[in-house]
């Protein structure tokens, strides 16, 4: 058989080499992105307020937890953990790996009760397409795929996501200082942001629809302790400001209306597995 070139063949080296390169970055199992970028800064678990999301339920569907009656949220869910940079910035669609619900399984019931989806629809997904909720924080803009190396799979993203939300428990820790569910009652923005920061030597960032809280954010260091969340002005469009918020606000309770009979709570779940 005809050997190569020898030009041929260093250039194929240095072929090689570059994409290995690319990949000790950019590869979650084996997929090379056609971008690179630089590794993140801190995470922020954001966290949101059923009271005030759910009172946008105009509609009920299988989907949205805002619909399950008795059975709905009434404390802080959890709405994603996102790597972001430190200059306000964050990292997106960094890998083209899919969302495989199996691969959480043995998580699944934490998730469907302290992660779910308080909205009907699907959300979308980096490359065009629809997904569920959870897909959506995996794979899109500043989520699972984006917190690598510190988080190197699905799972370990679904599993240290909800340890942090049960370690760091914003809903308890409001609780026991006063800050309880109320449509009536309005607490001192100082208040809570004060509690928070007693209790986890941090400070979060608040954000508010019409007065009441409507999502909480937590910062970490990339070895998950606490840190103080940027406040102040960015260029990102969707960033948590306590600025958002008026010097008195409002953690609204919201009565749920119930699904119709016959409608199943988790559709996409095989039926042993549904709550």
């Amino acid at each position: 058989m005809a050997s190569l070139p020898a030009q041929s063949v260093i250039s194929l080296q240095i072929l090689v080499l570059f994409v290995a390169s690319v990949c000790v970055h950019d590869c979650i199992g084996g997929v090379i992105e056609s971008r690179k970028l630089r590794e993140f800064d801190y995470f922020a678990l954001a966290l949101q307020w059923p009271g005030t999301y759910c009172q946008r339920t105009r509609h009920c569907c299988s989907s949205n937890a805002c619909c399950r009656g008795s059975n709905a949220p009434t404390e802080f869910t959890i709405h994603g953990l996102w790597p972001d940079y430190n200059d306000g910035s964050w990292p997106s669609c960094c890998t083209r790996s899919n969302f495989d619900i199996e691969k959480i399984s043995t998580l699944l019931d934490d998730i469907q009760k302290y992660w779910p989806s308080l909205s009907c629809g699907s959300p979308s997904t980096c490359h065009g397409g629809k997904g569920l909720f959870w897909a959506h924080e995996v794979n899109t803009k500043k989520h699972g795929t984006c917190s690598f190396p510190v988080v190197r799979d699905e799972y370990e993203y679904f599993f240290a996501t909800l340890n942090l939300y049960f370690k760091y428990n914003v809903t308890k820790v409001l609780s026991e200082a006063g800050y309880v569910p109320s449509n009536t009652e309005k607490y001192p923005l100082g208040g809570v942001i004060s509690a928070i920061q007693n209790a986890f030597h941090a400070t979060p960032s608040l954000s508010c629809s019409h007065g009441a809280v409507e999502e909480l954010q937590i910062c970490f260091y990339k070895d998950f302790k606490p840190r103080d969340c940027l406040i102040g002005s960015t260029t990102r469009t969707d960033v948590l400001s306590s600025a958002s918020c008026p010097k008195y606000v409002s953690l609204p309770e919201y009565v749920s209306p119930g699904l119709k009979n016959g409608d199943a709570a988790f559709p996409w779940l095989p039926q042993h597995e549904a709550l």
